[in-house]
């Protein structure tokens, strides 16, 4: 959109509509973190005709919510998206191959080839006229330029160009969500598109290498409460930042954007900025313990320092993310902590 277009759809970046109760909806990767608080919190909403899909089996989904139609399937097919989408009229988007940074340095192949998902779900959404759609992109879309500093200026939506993201994940994001821009243009298709903070919360990863930072802080944290392993590996030196972005405020985001009038990527994230030093220290109080901290320097660390300027969404939507860190982490950590309680009582450790 040039300048000038931005400037004329400033008088109705505000207008929201009301998803239809009756209309289905899918939510693609329904089996995953997101995806399942999004199909929960539709359903609890009081929508009636929700399809979830993602490529997992279904015992591997996080959740599984009455009702809902589930699909197992692998949508970088085209005859697995063909599938998903018919008869919808609102599609969510969330599928894609990744994890925490572990998985998204030593797995950019993979992470490449969810733009085969995007590709086929947004062109048969194409096919049958949807009626809104949105796109999960990430913060990985920014340029490493202006993330070299842990004392980070927050990332605006313009920085991610010229272009310089995250290798691999980072370039699978912005390349769809081009694409999600051309569809706009050329297609006259009503897209949405947030830009995610490393959201967390509970019911999702936390072991198995493809958890986010707070899940994997939470884990080492009940070992040590419940093992006596307190010996903590950080990877990096622990200064790098980040803002961390709890699970509730990614849905009320999506669902304004999915429902706003606007289509631009927008940031969906937190800003407050903590070091992972300083969420250790936040989840070590939570649990009443310290543990003894060994930095890994030669560990995957990512950026320096990355923080969601919310300028935007806050002029668009007059909304931002408001969660606070330590309320969000204590909910987690109890979840994690259940997990790993679990898997001891189990014979697992």
């Amino acid at each position: 959109m040039t300048s000038a277009a931005a400037v004329d759809h400033l008088e109705k970046v505000t207008v929201r509509m009301e998803l239809d109760k009756n209309a289905r909806i899918l939510v693609t990767g329904a089996g995953g973190f997101i995806g399942g608080h999004m199909v929960r919190r539709l359903v609890d909403s009081g929508h009636t005709n929700v399809r979830g899909v993602d490529i997992k089996p279904l015992d591997e989904w996080y959740q599984h919510v009455a009702g809902v139609e589930e699909q197992v399937g692998d949508l970088r097919d085209t005859a697995v998206a063909t599938a998903a989408v018919a008869d919808t009229t609102y599609v969510i988007n969330l599928a894609a191959d990744m994890g925490g940074m572990g998985f998204i340095e030593n797995n950019k192949a993979l992470c490449m080839l969810s733009s085969l998902i995007s590709t086929n779900v947004l062109n048969e959404a194409r096919k049958v006229g949807v009626k809104r759609f949105f796109y999960s992109s990430s913060a990985c879309v920014y340029a490493a330029q202006y993330q070299t500093n842990p004392d980070v200026t927050a990332l605006k939506e313009s920085d991610a160009y010229p272009a310089d993201p995250e290798d691999g994940y980072g370039w699978e994001k912005l390349f769809s969500e081009r694409m999600c821009r051309h569809f706009n243009e050329d297609f006259g298709m009503e897209i949405s598109v947030a830009r995610y903070h490393n959201v967390y919360g509970p019911m999702g990863s936390w072991t198995g290498g493809r958890e986010k930072a707070p899940a994997a802080v939470c884990r080492k944290i009940a070992e040590a409460v419940l093992l006596g392993r307190t010996d903590m590996e950080i990877w990096g030196d622990g200064e790098q930042t980040r803002s961390f972005t709890y699970i509730d405020d990614c849905l009320e985001g999506t669902l304004l954007l999915l429902t706003g009038d606007y289509y631009e990527p927008l940031n969906v994230g937190s800003s407050e900025l903590v070091s992972i030093n300083e969420l250790v220290s936040i989840v070590e109080e939570i649990a009443g313990i310290t543990v003894t901290r060994h930095y890994n320097l030669d560990a995957p660390k990512g950026v320096r320092g990355r923080n969601s300027d919310n300028t935007e969404i806050k002029r668009v939507f007059g909304w931002e993310p408001s969660t606070a860190l330590r309320d969000g982490m204590a909910v987690t950590y109890q979840w994690v902590y259940d997990q790993v309680a679990a898997a001891i009582a189990a014979g697992e450790y």
